[in-house]
């Protein structure tokens, strides 16, 4: 655990930078978006951003897993239910919360029960993707950054009765979002759950010699 510890502090140092740079870009554009009335009928542009932030989540998770070790199946598998889980939590359960408790009505839709058939082949694809090229940084940099998007979109076409005087809740709710569960999906998950299966096996391994 003491290794495995050691090295989620390493890759947060190494990519935190990536997450707080996507992070202020994505609601400074988001911001420039609103003043210019530009978040009318954003749905479709959801559905958009939604598979893409699932993709790259997918991508970054299952290398990260990968480049630590090198099982095809097992980093396929992990990388795609962390990528739904944090996926969900990010561009949906977490907005819908945050704007619920402002009394914000807004109604809760997750894709990957409505629309199954283009997201889990995203998530697919994300895999093999991660697996063949590798890498984390730039990869969590558009991840966090088109979940910024995501998150926002997933509140402005589905909440109503929201205004100016809630935006800055919205950005904090929106930075939590994203910033927690991408960071979680990303780094912290992967190791640990490579962590605790180099350790079922170990045992396993001994269970067998006895």
């Amino acid at each position: 655990m003491k290794t495995t510890f050691k090295q989620i502090i390493h890759e947060l140092k190494e990519h935190i930078p990536f997450t707080s740079l996507a992070t202020f870009i994505g609601i400074i554009i988001s911001i420039s978006f609103m003043k210019l009335n530009l978040f009318n009928s954003v749905i479709p542009i959801f559905y958009i951003f939604h598979p893409l932030h699932l993709f790259f989540s997918t991508m970054v998770s299952t290398a990260m897993f990968y480049n630590y070790k090198k099982k095809i199946i097992s980093s396929i598998l992990a990388g795609g239910l962390i990528s739904l889980v944090v996926g969900s939590l990010s561009d949906i359960i977490f907005p819908y919360l945050g704007v619920s408790l402002l009394g914000v009505s807004i109604s809760f839709h997750l894709p990957e029960i409505e629309i199954p058939l283009l997201m889990y082949p995203v998530v697919l694809l994300g895999s093999i993707v991660g697996i063949i090229f590798k890498k984390t940084k730039f990869p969590h940099f558009v991840h966090v950054f088109i979940s910024v998007f995501a998150s926002l979109f997933y509140i402005f076409a589905y909440s109503s009765n929201w205004n100016l005087s809630n935006l800055f809740f919205i950005i904090l709710i929106t930075i939590f979002s994203v910033v927690v569960p991408c960071c979680l999906g990303d780094i912290v998950f992967p190791l640990i759950i490579k962590d605790n299966l180099t350790r079922i096996k170990s045992k396993l391994k001994k269970l067998k010699n006895k």
